[in-house]
């Protein structure tokens, strides 16, 4: 299954929820995954531009959308940022697939 990595950060309102009622974020990320068939793999806090990232896998990028979709519906979060991950072994597939792409460069 394809692996995501999602880079969130909470809104102000968000911060002062958490900070008058403190919650592990990580089951509810976990039961949103899973209610798709995925798995979450890890929830890291950090400092920086985001405030978190999540690992998650995903049977698919539609039913990672719907996940990201519901998560970002909900108004805690801003930005929600998700990248789909690629195995080495997919972009060596990809590095050999370009050979066949013909491109032409603007004007040329």
């Amino acid at each position: 299954m394809p692996l995501y990595l999602t880079r969130f950060s909470y809104t102000p309102e968000t911060w002062a929820r958490l900070i008058d009622h403190p919650e592990d974020r990580r089951e509810a990320a976990r039961s949103y995954i899973e209610s798709v068939g995925g798995t979450l793999h890890g929830f890291w806090y950090a400092f920086g531009p985001h405030d978190g990232f999540t690992l998650w896998e995903a049977p698919d990028n539609v039913s990672m959308a719907a996940v990201a979709l519901a998560i970002g519906a909900g108004g805690a979060l801003s930005p929600l940022e998700t990248t789909v991950l690629m195995t080495v072994e997919e972009t060596m597939d990809a590095l050999r697939s370009a050979r066949q792409v013909r491109y032409r460069p603007p004007g040329g």
